[in-house]
């Protein structure tokens, strides 16, 4: 007889629930009651729920320190604002990430369940693997781009050290589908290294961003320490990206770098509920939130942006790229503890937001052929065949895939919230959300709850417009705010009696 803990504040798990009678559809390792579409062991409730805050400020840590995190920081300064402006931003951006973080988190944590199993609430057993394929292709397309940053970052190392294979990282004499061959296996080699650490389970990848979050801090410090020694404190200016804007004509273009900080952390913060589930109580996981994202992220936003200014007097242009940076380095040991360094961090993101996420993601889809190892594996063999090299050269491609990832993950946000919060009232039945039986609170018609599916459409496609038509540039940066409202709106009207 298996012996489940009941989730402190969890009262949809009755005294005798489908756990203590195993088998069912004649598999033992089926709960009874539980279908086989519906279960397997990695998508089960869990039955101790073991993170303390600090876990979850270290997950933050390792979804915030990364190259395309410092890039991106460094990128809002093409909008023309100065450092102090640029600050106040990111500091909005991400406390509004926190509040909408602790939102998204409690209905996997009250349960045990990932996200795709939550969503199964919203938008029936069936229909849940809408938001679950969705949230999956978003995280192969972002794990190919990380994997291929943390792996420029190796070649740098490389190449300062044996500069006879320069030819080889020339893409025109040696490349293949867009890459030289030292960038080839450089990712190849990241790619198996990524590979080794998620598939020895959660908690090996939890003990590994424990101690990577933490590790790039005293890289970056150092850095930056480095870049302030050799500039010159006086000779750090605030104004790198030029002033533009005067007065109050400053307040949009903030507020749109605010909007930019949300969309880059929409895709983790939408699945969240895969990492809240292991929180030992809601309270810590609001506490790990607090310090992982607004203390977190400040932090490492003021490293980064006086690294950033420090550039300009030392190498004489804005290098955003701290891979860049490390490069032009003239010291070895240098050059290699800030590489691995920042290598690390990035395998630590891409762990966390785009490996995770699609193993839950996909195994969901089809619980008794996919496990959560071999959905990871699936996005890992995807994000090769993307050539995310092409992507990421693309001189927009940061803003640009913000905006579409929005326009996707705003709606489903939005619906999800409401449907948690003001139609289920925070309530939801665990053991339903593994049955396919027809009086089951979440089997809707087909299994699909099509309200739910009517908001998402509408609210993803009118997103995606703003994004896609020229004359709707404005409203582009701020495509997750507008399918947010968008999808929670329509969801609500649909589901009012």
């Amino acid at each position: 007889m298996a012996q489940f803990s009941a989730v402190p504040g969890n009262s949809a798990i009755p005294p005798n629930s489908a756990f203590d009678n195993e088998g069912s559809s004649g598999d033992p390792g089926v709960p009874a009651g539980y279908s086989e579409r519906l279960y397997n062991e990695d998508l089960a409730p869990l039955r101790h729920q073991t993170w303390s805050a600090y876990n979850i400020f270290a997950f933050w840590m390792s979804d915030v320190h990364s190259v395309g995190g410092y890039v991106f920081a460094g990128s809002l300064f093409a909008l023309g604002l100065t450092s102090w402006q640029v600050l106040i931003a990111l500091l909005v951006g991400i406390t509004i990430v926190n509040v909408l973080c602790n939102l998204i988190a409690k209905p996997s944590q009250q349960n045990g369940v990932p996200y795709p199993v939550a969503c199964r609430a919203t938008f029936g057993v069936l229909g849940a693997n809408i938001p679950a394929v969705i949230r999956g292709l978003i995280a192969v397309a972002w794990y190919g781009i990380q994997t291929y940053l943390a792996s420029s970052a190796l070649v740098i190392v490389v190449l300062k050290f044996v500069p006879q294979w320069l030819p080889y990282a020339d893409m025109h004499q040696h490349g293949f589908m867009g890459l030289s061959a030292i960038g080839w296996g450089g990712f190849m080699l990241l790619w198996v290294l990524q590979a080794l650490v998620f598939w020895h389970g959660m908690e090996t990848i939890k003990k590994f961003i424990d101690f990577a979050g933490p590790a790039v801090y005293v890289v970056m410090f150092i850095l930056a320490g480095y870049m302030v020694w050799r500039a010159g404190w006086q000779n750090i200016g605030i104004n790198l990206g030029g002033v533009k804007y005067h007065g109050l004509s400053v307040v949009p273009v903030m507020i749109t770098a605010t909007s930019l900080v949300v969309s880059y952390f929409s895709g983790p913060m939408l699945n969240f509920g895969d990492f809240s589930r292991y929180g030992k109580s809601f309270r810590s996981v609001k506490k790990g939130n607090f310090w992982g994202l607004p203390v977190n992220f400040l932090a490492f936003s003021l490293v980064t942006v006086v690294t950033t200014a420090a550039t300009l007097p030392v190498f004489g242009q804005l290098i955003t790229d701290p891979v860049e940076t490390v490069g032009r380095i003239d010291y070895p040991t240098a050059v290699i503890l800030g590489a691995l360094t920042f290598t690390i961090a990035t395998i630590g993101i891409n762990i966390v937001a785009n490996f995770v996420s699609p193993a839950f993601d996909f195994s969901n889809v089809a619980p008794r052929l996919i496990s959560w190892r071999m959905g990871g594996m699936l996005a890992a063999v995807a994000s090769i065949f993307i050539t995310p090299w092409n992507l990421f050269n693309n001189p927009a491609v940061i803003h640009y895939t913000l905006d579409v990832l929005g326009s996707f993950i705003g709606p489903l946000y939005g619906v999800l919230i409401v449907d948690f919060y003001l139609v289920k009232r925070q309530k939801i039945v665990l053991d339903d959300l593994y049955s396919v039986s027809e009086t089951g609170s979440y089997w809707y018609r087909n299994g699909v709850n099509y309200k739910a599916v009517a908001a998402l459409l509408p609210a993803a496609v009118i997103a995606v417009v703003c994004v896609m038509v020229p004359s709707l540039n404005g409203m582009a940066n701020f495509s997750w705010f507008i399918g947010a409202a968008l999808g929670a709106v329509f969801y609500r009207v649909l589901t009012i009696r």
